[in-house]
């Protein structure tokens, strides 16, 4: 008898095939790499046979689970365990197989990358994993804060293996500090995403305020009167961005933009006057202000600079402030649905103003820090922040729709960012690769919260 090339004998064949040559590629793949590493022969090819029959074994207990022969009894049809178990984790386990298909890319082209040391790295943060899918239905109210902190802890205990000095008292300071100037960067930008828009003049802001702040001490302000001068300043460049911004809906994004370009654009005019070093203002910081952004600076006598309590200070009241005041639930109401908050009396153009002062504030404050951590003005100092505030609002779990989100998530996205920059440039990747990751890792996560329905969508 002739059996068509669909019969169930053929689909077995088939089948056997497929998982004869998976094997063998596999084992060959074992072969390879274990004479890379310089392994005995005797232990390669140990290796290479159980590699070959656990390939066997995984291929044929597949088949069983997956593949149904035509012609079953009805009792067999249906998916079967495994099946369902891909069906419900299969984004986490293809994610867990890129992970696994990295690290044997790495090992086979970056000499020394296979060690002790990262394999346990390797498996710490397939623990996490592991936990952050198995806790994370317990956690859904704070899912965003949970997954930040598991990756925070990850990256920190990766980087103490690895890398000499990392969790050193010097090097914790130090993520601490430029953590902070993050964060207060960041204020605005978590505010006004709260509300539904964005703001893309604060790194504008933060160099002009910068240079300006220089500038006006050099002229013989008072640096107390010139730094106040300077958040006053900052103040209303972001009440003109949020008087624009409320005018015309939907524009805020290249709106902000044009007036960052605008307030960088007009520093530059005028500090430039009478001076060859366009862009740049050169005089002497007040000792006040370096001890407040220097490392070596000291707060009440303790070994840290300021900045450092500044930041706390800021995120404790607004992480408190906006769940607890009357001011915060309105910010939520508007974020979630503009027409019923206005129909409860709560007016759109006082908090569509009052985010972006605020964020021009904050913007100008870490301008002003930054001189006391940096020395000397220089009108791109800010240029990092355009990326950086946006990618910590994201990865805190902050809805960029309005609505959804917090401070305190901004705070964990704002670590996580910092630890992970210091573990890139602690392993010797430059700022384009250090900037390549992190879109990276922004990507799933603008693509995550995508997926999910915005809260006004469910009310």
């Amino acid at each position: 008898m002739i059996r068509s090339p669909e019969s169930p004998a053929n689909g077995g064949l088939v089948a056997r095939l497929i998982g004869l040559f998976l094997a063998l590629g596999l084992t060959a793949i074992g072969v390879i790499f274990g004479f890379v590493q310089g392994l005995p022969a005797q232990q390669v090819i140990l290796y290479a046979i159980a590699t070959l029959a656990l390939s066997a074994w995984a291929w044929k207990f597949y088949v069983t689970q997956f593949h149904r022969p035509q012609g079953a009894p009805a009792a067999a049809e249906g998916p079967g365990e495994l099946r369902l178990a891909w069906i419900r984790h299969r984004w986490a386990l293809l994610g867990l197989a890129a992970l696994l298909l990295g690290f044997l890319i790495l090992s086979l082209t970056v000499d020394g990358f296979f060690s002790i040391w990262n394999v346990i790295s390797g498996l710490i943060l397939l623990s996490i994993i592991i936990l952050t899918l198995a806790v994370g239905k317990f956690v859904a109210e704070n899912k965003s804060a949970f997954i930040g902190l598991m990756v925070l802890a990850g990256l920190f205990s990766v980087g103490s293996m690895n890398i000499e000095g990392f969790a050193s008292a010097v090097n914790i300071k130090s993520m601490l500090l430029f953590a902070s100037f993050l964060g207060l960067a960041c204020v605005g930008q978590t505010l006004v995403a709260l509300l539904g828009g964005l703001d893309l003049s604060i790194p504008f802001v933060i160099g002009s305020a910068n240079v300006g702040l220089l500038y006006l001490i050099s002229l013989g302000v008072p640096p107390w009167l010139a730094m106040i001068l300077i958040l006053v300043l900052g103040g209303v460049f972001g009440a003109i961005n949020g008087i624009l911004s409320f005018r015309l809906q939907g524009q805020a994004l290249i709106l902000t933009l044009g007036t960052g370009f605008a307030i960088s654009g007009g520093t530059q005019i005028i500090t430039s006057i009478g001076t060859a070093y366009s862009g740049n203002v050169f005089g002497k910081v007040p000792d006040w202000l370096s001890n407040l952004a220097a490392m070596n600076g000291s707060t009440f006598g303790l070994p840290f600079p300021p900045v450092i309590a500044i930041w706390a200070v800021v995120a404790l009241i607004l992480i408190v402030g906006m769940r607890n005041t009357v001011y915060g639930r309105h910010l939520y109401a508007l974020g979630v649905n503009r027409v019923s908050a206005k129909r409860v009396s709560i007016s759109e153009r006082v908090y569509w103003i009052a985010m972006y002062s605020i964020s021009g504030v904050f913007s100008a404050l870490t301008g002003s820090l930054l001189l006391g951590w940096s020395g000397g003005g220089f009108i791109g100092v800010g240029d990092p922040y355009l990326f950086m505030t946006l990618a910590a609002v994201v990865v805190g779990g902050t809805s960029l729709l309005g609505g959804a989100g917090g401070y305190g998530f901004t705070v964990i996205g704002v670590l996580v960012l910092q630890v992970l920059t210091s573990f890139l440039v602690g392993i010797g990747l430059d700022f384009e690769w250090q900037q390549f990751i992190f879109g990276i890792l922004i990507l799933p996560m603008v693509a995550l919260y995508a997926r999910s329905p915005h809260i006004r969508t469910q009310i």
